[in-house]
């Protein structure tokens, strides 16, 4: 409920500014699937399958409104709300920020923004509402950046196209200091990297399987579930971020997050402070208008009390895309994995996998388009043998998907 307040609340504030002659720019994706798999249970419902839906049939899959507002000359206002049919909340906020971009031709370039938002990391989520054009699996990176990641904070960024200098690169620098990210890293400790494309929710509640040395109080005595979003001990976050691009043929983006979390704090929901860091580079080469290549790689650690958890994870994928005409035909291979180091053997946290996605998108009309997509993926985890499951098993989707933009 708190989530449907906030986010009604910023709406509200949206329209009031629209009011004092502003205009606001609204847009809206709206996308249902026919989904056939295996019938793994999903995290989301307690399970320990790695996809989103475990069942078959017909559903709502993205629903994403997308407001933008400008303030005078320098000056926007961005704000993204989403619904979705599962999950714990399905009505909230995913974005919402205020951005200073001044228009300039000098070389180098200041820009600010503040609010809750995602690190411009990815190479792969750069779509309205943050989702990806190329396919409707996400990678592993980017599921969990979906699931666990956000800044409450101020971003500032030093900004200097090439064109302006006469050069053919252009470079982006990016410093961020951010609250309220301190449990991120309980999802890829207890149920390790998972695919799929539903973004938590501004103060949602990510679900995960009952495992008896989390939940019992002979073991860790969590919750089966963690909130993302809360601070917990004061401290300030940060990251850094540096773009490059060599024309707009290549691109990379470097970057360093550390949440500076207190690993043994602890609130009333009995959720920890996990000291999460990792470093991300993202990579694309256009071979040509129609053809290219991103990658991901994504490499770091989580430390959750006296060394309670502990876990060091790295996770990569590789795609290929190729867009003819009105189509797009993209197909990407993950890998992930996660090593633990800590001090409680009742807790075993090591888990692996890697998957493999094709797509296929048509842009059947200027509002619509429709989509195919296989997927499949084996991931292993150790603490599945506390539930009487298989260690490692391999699940399999295929979805048809009609899409409209508004």
């Amino acid at each position: 409920m708190m989530t449907i307040r906030t986010s009604l609340l910023v709406f509200a504030f949206f329209m009031s500014v629209s009011n004092y002659g502003y205009c606001a720019e609204i847009s809206a994706i709206f996308q249902a699937n026919w989904l056939t798999t295996d019938g793994h249970i999903s995290w989301q419902e307690k399970g320990t399958g790695i996809l989103r839906d475990g069942q078959s049939g017909v559903n709502l899959q993205q629903a994403a409104l997308h407001i933008t507002q400008d303030i005078g000359a320098d000056f926007g206002m961005d704000l993204v709300a989403n619904y979705y049919h599962d999950g714990e909340q399905h009505l909230g906020l995913t974005q919402a920020q205020i951005i200073y971009m001044p228009l300039s031709q000098k070389p180098y370039r200041f820009r600010a923004r503040a609010g809750f938002f995602y690190p411009k990391m990815s190479l792969e989520n750069v779509d309205a509402a943050w989702l990806s054009p190329y396919t409707y699996t996400q990678s592993a990176i980017n599921s969990w950046i979906g699931e666990e990641l956000r800044t409450a904070g101020l971003e500032f960024s030093v900004v200097s196209p090439g064109r302006i200098r006469n050069s053919a690169w252009s470079w982006q620098l990016h410093v961020a200091g951010f609250k309220s990210n301190d449990p991120i890293g309980a999802m890829l400790s207890w149920r390790g990297f998972a695919m799929h494309d539903r973004q938590s929710l501004h103060n949602d509640r990510v679900e995960f399987a009952r495992y008896p040395s989390v939940i019992s109080q002979e073991g860790l005595d969590h919750p089966s579930w963690t909130e993302s979003f809360h601070e917990l001990d004061g401290r300030i976050g940060y990251y850094l971020g540096l773009h490059i691009d060599y024309y707009k043929r290549s691109s990379l983006r470097y970057y360093f997050y550390d949440n500076q979390a207190d690993p043994l704090a602890i609130n009333d929901l009995r959720l920890y402070g996990w000291r999460t860091k990792f470093h991300s580079l993202a990579l694309q080469h256009k071979f040509s208008n129609t053809t290219r290549m991103i990658a991901q790689g994504l490499k770091g650690s989580t430390l959750m009390g006296g060394r309670f958890v502990y876990v060091d994870y790295e996770a990569w994928y590789l795609m290929l895309s190729h867009k003819i005409d009105k189509h797009r035909i993209s197909v990407r291979y993950d890998h992930f994995d996660v090593d633990e180091d800590d001090i409680f053997v009742f807790d075993p946290n090591n888990s692996d996998g890697h998957g493999l996605t094709a797509a296929w998108r048509y842009n059947w009309k200027p509002n619509w388009q429709l989509g195919l997509e296989w997927h499949k993926n084996q991931s292993h985890a150790d603490n599945r043998a506390s539930l009487s499951q298989p260690l490692r098993f391999a699940q399999q989707q295929a979805m048809a998907i009609l899409q409209y933009r508004w």
